[in-house]
């Protein structure tokens, strides 16, 4: 199969395949739009079943890398990395010096940062060949991981999926299920407890879910979190986890988590929709941490960072609001108000070009 024939394939601007013979490096990059600036977005490790699987994957995580910077209002383009490999087995210095020069080789058209089966160590690594890796500055208030922001981030924003739908933002009393026990699910969990939820949890990673369950977590099986009867459920491990499969045994009322690509596909939120179940879509609720990232960037403060992340529950509001006035999906009218913010920050920049060379 093709790039082009791919159907998540949305005019990118490059996709580059690359293989290091000798660190068995195999890897993806693909640019999906730079109208606002250079690509952001973060380099995963997976153990795909297959390269058109990898493809598929770093396809849809760059264009919603794209949509995420536009909602957020961030002078970024969308773009993501990804290493065709077992992170537990295969994560290497000289692999990783090897992918650090393959971001190097696109000259800074291209930023990379954290994401699943890479961590901060890891990108230090890739920082020796090249400088276009962020999220490194672990001296400064904010620290090199980004995931505390992005779990900062999705806790605003089930706050005002509560309040559209139930007229509360309180979580207290509120019943949670998070799929997930990583960085961003933990530090979710230690928001979801201390402001009162009752939070069950599910992963394979036994280590995490001990730490879980010493945080106040009920532990359940991970084939039923999905259909768990609660208030909200928070899918913060791998995409597609609503598909055809289980987007009708859903039991939650409201669907928001950190995962990227939660949707299997556009009807899934659709279907959502006609079942009643609010959904916050993933590139709005889970943009904390490039929002942290841009304000590492700018050396801004956390007070600075914690009022634009206060942003994302705003702009959700939106998204819920102009949904339920229009009838169409979650899904639907965010991606149209990517695409409104990202023509109107380019016409603002072409403004601003005009104007200056006058």
């Amino acid at each position: 199969m093709s790039v082009f024939e791919s159907t998540s394939f949305d005019h990118h601007e490059q996709v580059i395949f690359h293989e290091d013979s000798q660190t068995g490096l195999r890897a993806i990059i693909a640019l999906h739009n730079t109208q606002l600036g250079p690509a952001m977005g973060g380099c995963r490790m997976y153990p795909y079943a297959s390269s058109a699987d990898a493809l598929e994957d770093v396809l849809r995580l760059s264009r919603g890398m794209t949509y995420k910077s536009a909602v957020a209002g961030l002078p970024y383009g969308g773009g993501k990395a990804v290493i065709i490999a077992d992170p537990r087995r295969d994560k290497t210095p000289a692999l990783l010096r090897a992918m650090g020069r393959f971001v190097d080789s696109l000259g800074g058209r291209y930023i990379t940062a954290e994401d699943s089966g890479m961590g901060v160590p890891d990108l230090k690594i890739m920082s020796e060949t090249t400088p276009y890796v962020v999220g490194l500055d672990e001296g400064r208030c904010h620290g090199g991981d980004p995931s505390p922001a992005t779990a900062l981030g999705v806790f605003y924003g089930i706050q005002a999926a509560l309040r559209y739908h139930y007229g509360s933002a309180s979580v207290s009393g509120r019943k949670v299920a998070i799929q997930g026990a990583g960085a961003v699910g933990l530090h979710l969990l230690d928001l979801l407890i201390e402001a009162g939820a009752e939070v069950e949890i599910a992963d394979l990673n036994l280590a995490r879910l001990e730490l879980a369950a010493a945080k106040g977590a009920r532990i359940v099986d991970p084939k039923q979190i999905l259909q768990a009867e609660v208030d909200v459920l928070v899918p913060c491990a791998m995409g597609g986890v609503i598909n055809d499969k289980t987007v009708d045994t859903i039991q939650a009322n409201i669907i928001a988590g950190s995962a990227n690509n939660q949707l299997l596909r556009p009807e899934h939120g659709e279907r959502l929709r006609e079942r009643g179940i609010l959904y916050a879509p993933d590139f709005v609720i889970n943009a904390g941490g490039i929002i942290d990232i841009y304000h590492q960037q700018q050396g801004n403060t956390l007070a600075q960072r914690d009022q634009h992340l206060a942003g994302i529950a705003d702009s959700l509001k939106v998204i819920f609001e102009g949904a339920e006035a229009e009838g169409i999906s979650c899904e639907r009218v965010a991606e149209d108000l990517a695409r409104q913010r990202l023509n109107r920050q380019v016409f603002t920049q072409e403004q601003n070009l005009t104007s200056a060379l006058r």
